[in-house]
Parts: structure tokens; sequence; C-alpha cells
């Protein structure tokens, strides 16, 4: 019997997340581990008017390529995924991983190449959602390998995943309106703001909003969500920062990052594990090495580091940034290959001040 909260979190992606309507082409992105979130998904759609089509994205076939492909062979974008990307009205991504640690001892040169060619899809990318021509959503589906990453059981793991979404409640919808009620309050107080200061144990940081934009992420991105985030002004970051979390890129685990800022560029990159993996990745493009997105996570709901990003990055409490490619809906200028998000926990003796006001504190946010 399928769990009901499977089908409400894909009711919850279609009518919510990306709001589907009749004629819209709908891309689902899965795997044979997502496959009953894939099918409910694909009923939903149906369900709302949409033509759904399906890409099939086992982890092995990625695998296979970056160890066995030609230059050529990596450099390669597949028309059907350009078509994707250039004309269809709605993407959704439901994750499911059998070995998040597949790609751990593929030649990182070779990752770069592979993900330099995608460079100009991820520009697309960009654009479109930032525009509303593309809209996107992305969720895991909960399997033994992210339960394991988590110190969890799958069932315990399924219990955390569905209620980070809400869908363990009787009308997620609603939840989800609740959230971006709250956070809307954030981000109207955040408008016109310049100078923002972070200070903490593990954070010195300055920099600039500027005519940037912060965003309200409420569940039509990710789910599940809990953000606030922006572009900061590319050139503006100067001072240093210490990830108090590993940082999971392309498989492989990087620990103890601390990265020195001077006029927004990466100056200065330390890890304490996998540090030459780290350096290679800040080298992948000029854009690498500079901030895409300054956000606060806010679902204090998430009480626990995974090691997955899609929840991680939402922890109530904490601050993440993302070296590389912003978002061009918050003013970002920022353009390359990478987008690389790192966490900083702020509830200890950490605070926020922006244009000389205390906005955060101790992972709470001070305004009223």
């Amino acid at each position: 019997m399928l769990d009901p909260r499977i089908s409400r979190l894909a009711h919850l992606l279609v009518t919510y997340s990306v709001a589907v309507k009749p004629g819209d082409k709908v891309l689902i992105r899965g795997n044979s581990l997502s496959l009953p979130l894939v099918s409910e998904t694909f009923r939903e759609v149906l369900r709302a008017g949409g033509h759904p089509t399906v890409f099939w994205e086992e982890e092995i076939f990625s695998e296979i390529l970056l160890r066995e492909g030609n230059d050529e062979q990596l450099r390669h974008i597949s028309e059907p995924t350009k078509l994707v990307m250039e004309t269809y009205d709605c993407l959704i991504g439901l994750r499911g991983s059998e070995n998040t640690r597949s790609l751990s001892s593929v030649d990182p040169n070779r990752q770069r190449m592979n993900r330099l060619a995608g460079r100009e899809l991820m520009k697309t990318f960009m654009e479109r959602s930032a525009s509303g021509e593309l809209r996107w959503t992305t969720t895991m589906y909960p399997t033994n390998a992210h339960a394991q990453e988590a110190d969890m059981s799958l069932a315990e793991f399924e219990d955390f995943v569905f209620a980070a979404c809400r869908v363990d409640k009787a009308d997620p919808v609603a939840e989800w309106q609740k959230v971006r009620a709250e956070q809307q309050r954030l981000v109207d107080w955040l408008a016109g703001k310049d100078q923002v200061v972070v200070k903490g144990p593990n954070v010195d940081l300055a920099l600039s909003i500027k005519d940037r934009r912060f965003i309200n992420a409420d569940g039509t991105a990710n789910m599940p969500d809990g953000e606030v985030f922006t572009g900061p002004v590319e050139e503006s970051v100067n001072g240093w920062i210490r990830y108090t979390y590993p940082a999971i890129y392309s498989g492989r685990e990087v620990e103890g990052i601390e990265l020195t800022f001077v006029d927004g560029r990466v100056t200065d990159a330390h890890a304490k594990k996998n540090e030459e993996f780290l350096i290679s990745v800040l080298d992948s493009d000029p854009g690498a090495r500079y901030l895409g997105e300054f956000a606060l996570g806010t679902n204090y709901g998430i009480d626990r580091f995974t090691k997955s990003i899609l929840y991680d990055e939402k922890i109530g409490g904490t601050l993440h940034t993302a070296v590389g490619s912003g978002y061009p809906e918050t003013g970002s200028r920022n353009k390359s290959s990478v987008h690389w998000d790192m966490i900083c926990d702020m509830r200890n003796g950490s605070q926020i001040w922006v244009d000389g006001e205390l906005f955060y504190e101790n992972g709470r946010f001070a305004i009223t």
C-alpha cells in the first residue's frame, strides 16, 4: 500500500510548487529509487491538465560517463536536455540516491570538464527561472543511502523528510502559505538595505546588498524549503568565514573549509579534508571564486545535519553562502559553472547587523 504522504507530496509539488496549468509541458526527472514518487507526480500532472515527460536518470550513467567517456563525450550536451531547458514550462526533480559517494574517486579534472560544458545550460536555466518562464522544484525521495548518511534508519528518515515537507499535515499547502507569510516579513524589512556585517566565532564578514533583492524561499522551488536569500554585490565581500559543517560537492566531502575574501574574490582557501578538491572547484572558472548567494536558514523543524544540502541549508539558525553562479532574480551578476552551498552555524554568539541595526542574533531574528 502506498504511503499517503507520498501522494500528498506529489500533489504539493504539482499544484503548489510549480502550479501546473492545463497545457504546460512538464519534465519529471527521476530514477528507479524514486519511482513511487515519480508515478504519483506523473498522475498529478495529468490531473492538472499538463503534459508530463519523464527523464530517467540512474546514478550509474553519470558514473560510467565520468570514468569512461572521452573529452568530447564529457563536453557533450544532449539535444533533448537543451530542448527542455529552452522550451518547457515546468521542471520537477525527484532525487533518490543509492550511493552518495559513487563519484568520490573520479578525477576532479574530468568532473570539471563535464561541469564547464553545462555552463550555457545553467545560464539558460537561471535566466528562464528568473523571468518566470520556467517553474521548477526539486525534492529528495528517502532512500537507505541518505538515511545512513543522516545516521537514521530508513523509517526514521522517512518521518524526518515528510515532516520537513509538511506532508505529514492534513493541508500541506496551508502550512507552506504560513511559511511564506512569515518569511515575507523578513524580505520586506531587508528591502532597500545596503551594508551587512556578520560577526561570530566562525565568521567576520562585511558585504553589500545594495539594489539586490531577497527571495522568499517558501517551497515553490526546493521542497522542503525555508530560507531567505540574495546575491551579494560581487566585489563587496570582505573578511573570512569558517564553515562549521562538511560541504559535499560532486560526491566529495570537504571538511573544515575556511575562505578569505578580498573585494569579493576568494583569495585564500583551506580545508582539513579534501583541500585539493576545494581548490580545483574554486578554479573552475573566474566566477567560482565569488559569492553568488548569501542566505539564512529559517526552517527550525530541520534540527539536525543530514549531509544532504537540500535539508541542511534550511536548518534554522544557520547561514549559508554559495560560491559560483548567482540567481538573476536577486540581481546577482555572477556567472559560473559552479554553485556550491556551504553552511555556518550561527546559534552560538553570532550576530548580523544591517545598516547598523541588529537583524539577527544567536540563530534568531531580532527584528519585530
